[in-house]
C-alpha cells in the first residue's frame, strides 16, 4: 500500500501509530505518538489455556476474535483519539501461531483499507527490542539484544532497529520460558511456570544443586558460541526429582527452583555479555516475557556493570507480548521513511529475525 499525500503522516510532528499484537495468547492493542505510549489495552486468554498446561492455538484464535474490537476501542479511549486521527497501522505478521496471527493481520488490513492509512507488518521479535524506546528513549546503536520468552531465546546484534538486525544465536531446542513451564510441571506448580519458579527461587539456595549449563564449554562453545540449549537442563531436573521421589525423600522445591533458575540465568547472561564484548557493543537490551524475571534482571545488571556494559530492560508490562511494542516499532519505521506493507500482507509463522518488517 503506497502512502498517499492524504494518508502520509505530518513530518512536523511525531506519528500517531496503532499497533496490534496477536501472535500467541494475548490480544494487545496500543497507540503511541512517536516514542510516547498513550493508550495500551491487553486481553489475555491465559486462564483458558492453564488447564491444558500450554497454549492451545484454536482457543487462542477464538479469543483474539472476541477481544480485538473491544481492545481497539479501549486503546483509542485511553489515548483520547479517534481512528481517523491515526497516521499508520502496525501489526505483528510473524513469527507466532498461524491462526492467531491471521486474526490480527486481518483486523489491521481492514483498518488500513477503511481509513486509507499505511500498513506496516512487524516482526514480533524485533518489536521486543523496539519497545524499549518507550521506556528509555532512543536506542543506542550498535547494541546486543537478549530476547527470552516462552517460545524464543535469541541473541541479536542490532545495528539499525529499522533495517539491520542480525541473529547471533538462538536456542537449539527448548526456549528458556518453555523450560520454566516444564520444570514447574515437575514440581507441581501452576502454569505458566515462570512467575511461580521466580517466587519460590527467592526462598531457596541457588547453590544447593549444581545443574548443567548447556553449550558453555569446550567444543560446544566453538560450534554454538551464542546458541542456547535448555533441554538437557530440564532433563537433569526431572531425573533429580524422580530419583528422590523414588527413594521416598521430600523434594526441597524452593532449592530446586533456585538451582534451576540460576543455571538458566547464568547461561543467558554469560553469553549475552560475551556477545557484547566480541561485537563492540556497550549496551545490552533484555526483552521478552522472561525478562520480567527478577533474578535475570539482577544478574544481568551485575555482570554488565562489571564489564562496563549498560543494560536496558523495559518494565515488566512491556516485556510480555503487547501492542505497545508493535506500535513503537511501527512509529520508528514511519519516522525512518520505511516503505509500508501491501494490503495483501501475509502472515509468516516462522518469520526470520533479519526481516524487521514486510
Amino acid at each position: 500500500m503506497s502512502t498517499t499525500p492524504e494518508s502520509a503522516p505530518d513530518a512536523a510532528r511525531a506519528p500517531l501509530v496503532l499497533g496490534i499484537e496477536s501472535s500467541c495468547d494475548e490480544t494487545g492493542v496500543a497507540i503511541v505518538r512517536g516514542q510516547e505510549l498513550i493508550g495500551n489495552a491487553v486481553a489475555s486468554s491465559l486462564e483458558e489455556h492453564a488447564r491444558f498446561g500450554g497454549v492451545i492455538p484454536e482457543i487462542a484464535s477464538r479469543a483474539h476474535l472476541e477481544a480485538m474490537v473491544p481492545m481497539i476501542d479501549e486503546a483509542c479511549d485511553q489515548a483520547g483519539v479517534a481512528l481517523a486521527d491515526l497516521d499508520a497501522i502496525a501489526v505483528t505478521s510473524g513469527p507466532g501461531l498461524a491462526g492467531a496471527l491471521l486474526v490480527g493481520v486481518a483486523a489491521a488490513k481492514s483498518l488500513a483499507f477503511a481509513l486509507d492509512k499505511p500498513l506496516y507488518g512487524i516482526n514480533h521479535l524485533v518489536a521486543h527490542v523496539g519497545v524499549d524506546v518507550l521506556e528509555h528513549g532512543t536506542l543506542p546503536m550498535p547494541m546486543v539484544a537478549l530476547l527470552v520468552s516462552g517460545g524464543h531465546t535469541n541473541l541479536l546484534l542490532v545495528r539499525d532497529i529499522c533495517s539491520d538486525v542480525v541473529s547471533l544465536g538462538q536456542t537449539i531446542d527448548d526456549a528458556a520460558g518453555e523450560a520454566y513451564d516444564k520444570v514447574a510441571r515437575l514440581l507441581d506448580l501452576p502454569y505458566p511456570g515462570g512467575p511461580h519458579i521466580d517466587r519460590l527461587a527467592a526462598e531457596g539456595d541457588p547453590r544447593a544443586i549444581r545443574f548443567p549449563r548447556g553449550l558453555t564449554s569446550g567444543r560446544d562453545m566453538q560450534r554454538h558460541r551464542y546458541d542456547f540449549s535448555f533441554s538437557g537442563l530440564k532433563t537433569a531436573v526431572a531425573r533429580w526429582v524422580e530419583t528422590r521421589r523414588a527413594a521416598g525423600e521430600e523434594i526441597p522445591v524452593a532449592d530446586v527452583a533456585a538451582s534451576f533458575q540460576e543455571a538458566v540465568v547464568d547461561v543467558l547472561t554469560r553469553k549475552a555479555v560475551l556477545a557484547c564484548q566480541e561485537h563492540g557493543a556497550t549496551d545490552l537490551l533484555v526483552g521478552g516475557g522472561v525478562a520480567a524475571n527478577k533474578r535475570l534482571r539482577t544478574l544481568a545488571e551485575e555482570r554488565c556493570t562489571a564489564a562496563g556494559i549498560t543494560v536496558r530492560v523495559p518494565r515488566p508490562g512491556l516485556c510480555t507480548d503487547n501492542g505497545a511494542m508493535v506500535a513503537a516499532l511501527g512509529a520508528q519505521l514511519v519516522m525512518a521513511g520505511a516503505e509500508p506493507s501491501p494490503l495483501d500482507l501475509a502472515t509468516d509463522s516462522s518469520m526470520p529475525i533479519e526481516l524487521v518488517h514486510v
